[in-house]
C-alpha cells in the first residue's frame, strides 16, 4: 500500500513536469511501453525486484532497454536510482497513464471477447459505449474463450454482459425455475 502511495506521488510529479515541458503524451507512451514491457517480461520484472542487484546496474540496464524514451522519463529513471525505488517502476508507469487519462477526460473500456476483436465487433462495442459514456474512450481488449462468444464491456463500475456464456446461464436459470 505504501508503495502505491509513493508511486502515485512519483506519477503526479512526472505528469506535472511533463505537462510543463509539453511532453505529457510522449511520456504517457513511454509509461505504457514500460508497464507492458515489465508485465510481459518476467526476467526484467525479477531483475528490477531483486534487492541484491545494485541500483547502478539496474539504472544502466533500464536506460539501455528504454533508450528511446523522453528525457523526462529518463529523469524518472535517474530519480528512482537516487532513491533506490526501481521496484515500483511498473506501478508508477500504470498510475501515470491513469492520471494522464483523467486529465484528458479519457476512460478505458475493458472489452472481453472470446477471440480478438474484429472491426465489426469493435463497431458494435463503440456503439454501446456511446450510450454509456460521454468521455473519450480507449478500448482494451481481453481475450477469454470461456465467454464462448459476444462480449463483456466494463467501463468504470458499469458492466454490460452480452456474452453467450451469460445468455446460457440465464437460460439455465429460467429452465430450472
Amino acid at each position: 500500500m505504501a508503495s502505491t502511495r509513493a508511486a502515485i506521488r512519483y506519477a503526479t510529479a512526472i505528469l506535472d513536469l511533463s505537462n510543463s515541458k509539453g511532453v505529457s503524451e510522449a511520456v504517457n507512451n513511454d509509461m505504457k511501453s514500460i508497464a507492458s514491457t515489465i508485465k510481459g517480461n518476467t526476467e526484467l520484472s525479477t531483475f528490477i525486484q531483486n534487492p541484491t542487484i545494485k541500483v547502478e546496474v539496474k539504472e544502466k540496464a533500464l536506460l539501455e532497454v528504454f533508450a528511446s524514451v523522453d528525457n523526462v522519463t529518463k529523469g524518472l529513471l535517474h530519480l528512482l536510482f537516487e532513491n533506490k525505488r526501481f521496484e515500483i517502476l511498473d506501478v508508477i508507469a500504470a498510475e501515470y497513464s491513469k492520471l494522464f487519462d483523467i486529465m484528458n477526460n479519457v476512460e478505458v473500456a475493458k472489452v472481453t471477447t472470446a477471440v480478438v476483436m474484429d472491426a465489426v465487433l469493435e463497431a458494435k462495442v463503440l456503439a454501446k459505449i456511446a450510450t454509456l459514456s460521454d468521455k473519450k474512450i480507449t478500448i482494451e481488449n481481453i481475450v477469454d474463450p470461456a465467454i464462448i462468444g459476444g462480449f463483456i464491456l466494463r467501463i468504470g463500475d458499469q458492466q454490460y454482459n452480452a456474452s453467450v456464456a451469460n445468455r446460457l446461464q440465464i437460460l439455465k436459470r429460467e429452465l430450472s425455475n
